[in-house]
């Protein structure tokens, strides 16, 4: 058995959850972990100071303190890594031809059709994503007919079809 505290949603995703949701090998305080045969449990709560983790007393303060999330992190933690292989590369070359200029999102699916091939649909589903994510990560803004969109209007406009077909809504680099 092995605790780790304190960890921020990244460092727990990205050193402990996404080895073991994808049956990879985790290698903890010296000791190998495999999937197969981990057991992962994710308390949410208070940062714990020093003073409340020794002598054993960590997990029992965790416990009284904190939430069971272990089904969401872990769910959220396989949404993380099952990430299309086509989704980086489309995200880099997006970034790159924002730091031209603004672009209707309709260029999206065209940089996706030079980057996969299959279904429409699926292309269309890593394009969505990709802007969707540039967003959300602060390296994108989205306009409608030359004005910012606000973020909580982001959803309302990606959704309409219209919006992946002609040149009023694009999408521009935040950096």
């Amino acid at each position: 058995m092995a605790r780790a505290f304190n960890l921020s949603a990244d460092e727990l995703t990205r050193r402990f959850l996404a080895p073991l949701v994808n049956g990879r090998e985790l290698i903890y305080e010296d000791r190998e972990w495999t999937a197969r045969k981990t057991t992962v449990t994710v308390y949410e709560g208070p940062e714990l100071p020093i003073e409340q983790m020794g002598m054993g007393r960590g997990w029992g303060n965790v416990q009284r303190s904190g939430t069971d999330v272990t089904e969401r992190v872990l769910q959220h933690a396989r949404e993380q890594t099952a990430r299309h292989p086509a989704l980086d590369r489309l995200q880099e070359r997006l970034a790159g031809r924002l730091s031209v200029g603004a672009i209707p999102i309709a260029d999206v699916i065209g940089l996706a059709d030079d980057l996969m091939g299959g279904r429409l649909s699926e292309r269309l589903a890593v394009a969505e994503l990709a802007v969707w994510e540039m967003l959300h990560h602060g390296r994108a803004s989205l306009l409608e007919d030359g004005v910012t969109v606000e973020p909580e209007r982001w959803q309302e406009v990606l959704l309409q079809s219209d919006s992946w077909l002609g040149e009023a809504v694009r999408i521009e680099s935040r950096s």
